[in-house]
């Protein structure tokens, strides 16, 4: 999606993906976790709930970045406490870095889906050679979107290309309005 997508979408507060808070299957799994100093990625953050989640916890070393500056400055006007250069704007698909940990929030259904075999690849490239791509993905077909729909075949296929490691199966603790409607995944080169 175009920048300016995204851009407009925050202008006129058209947000509806955000609910407001981490949601609990990306928090419970988050609390399990003894090493706060992983690098952990956030992409597509948009108010970067669970960025701020996991700065009030302890982890040091957690960076988000978003295509949208009207996102990026919501989250740093919602939250001027976390560190700045941690906070990135700019193109996902542009990014370099390794990380421990990426965090899938809403971020695959927003991408076109012409875009995912991209995504799986930019993944592979940011992971460190142990590291994990933990989240959740849409269980829906594939509509117009955003939010664009898939389905487990499809999320496998396209993550076989670049991962060893594929868990996905039904989110058992989603929050209310996605129940039955959403994938808990970790991917694992």
């Amino acid at each position: 999606m175009e920048k300016d997508f995204w851009e407009d979408k925050w202008a006129n507060g058209n947000t509806g993906w955000d609910i407001g808070y981490i949601s609990t299957p990306i928090k419970e799994y988050v609390d399990q976790i003894a090493n706060k100093e992983i690098r952990i990625l956030i992409p597509g953050a948009g108010n970067a709930y669970e960025a701020e989640y996991l700065h009030h916890q302890g982890f040091s070393n957690v960076t988000v970045i978003d295509i949208s500056e009207g996102a990026v400055n919501s989250f740093m006007e919602r939250y001027p406490d976390f560190p700045r250069n941690h906070v990135l704007h700019k193109d996902f698909f542009e990014h370099s870095g390794e990380y421990d940990l990426i965090i899938e929030q809403t971020f695959f259904c927003a991408i076109h889906p012409e875009m995912r075999n991209m995504y799986c690849k930019k993944m592979d490239e940011l992971l460190h050679r142990e590291g994990k791509l933990v989240g959740l993905l849409f269980d829906f077909p594939l509509v117009d979107g955003p939010p664009f729909g898939g389905c487990k075949d499809e999320y496998v296929d396209r993550f076989t290309n670049h991962f060893s490691s594929i868990k996905i199966e039904p989110c058992r603790n989603s929050i209310e309005p996605r129940k039955g409607r959403e994938f808990w995944v970790e991917i694992a080169k």
